[in-house]
């Protein structure tokens, strides 16, 4: 029990100094604390052995360091695929954003369904493809599509009525 109060007395006297210097590394006090809250959460399971550390504050920084430069790391791999991916998808095709109520029908779908709408038609991936990198059987990204198709059409009516979504099918007839 006294451990636990220890690191209570500890989290409290270096949480709000932790998050001002990781928010010079960041730049952003959401990312700064998102870390320093990580690194304080190692260091609970940890601290019979930390609180004996000269400083145990300087482990918890330098957790929060490396998690917040991780985080640098995972955004710029996403921020690449992204950009690659956008630059693909504006070679390839009318950009989403040129069907009018497109984004609007999109975000109405569940996510699961909005997952094999993008996977299958705006990324051009082959049904069985989607099925494998979403983790279900074919049939499942198929039904997503239906329903997704028919949600879509009855949002976007007859004057848009997805034609971009119909004439990949047709081209390509991936599922």
């Amino acid at each position: 029990m006294q451990d636990e109060h220890d690191f209570e007395d500890f989290y409290a006297a270096v949480f709000d100094r932790l998050v001002g210097q990781l928010f010079l590394v960041t730049g952003n006090l959401q990312d700064a604390e998102d870390a320093v809250q990580e690194a304080l959460t190692r260091a609970a399971l940890r601290w019979p052995r930390l609180r004996r550390y000269r400083v145990p504050e300087a482990w918890v920084r330098r957790v929060a360091m490396n998690l917040a430069s991780d985080g640098f790391r995972r955004f710029r791999r996403r921020l690449t695929v992204v950009v690659r991916l956008r630059a693909d998808l504006e070679a390839r095709q009318a950009g989403p954003a040129e069907v009018p109520g497109l984004m609007e029908a999109l975000r109405a779908l569940p996510v699961a369904q909005r997952k094999v709408v993008v996977l299958h038609h705006l990324l051009d991936l082959p049904v069985e493809l989607v099925a494998a990198e979403l983790g279900v059987p074919v049939g499942t990204v198929k039904s997503r599509l239906a329903r997704a198709r028919g949600a879509l059409a009855a949002r976007l009516g007859p004057a848009t009525r997805a034609e971009g979504l119909r004439n990949q099918e047709g081209a390509g007839n991936h599922g």
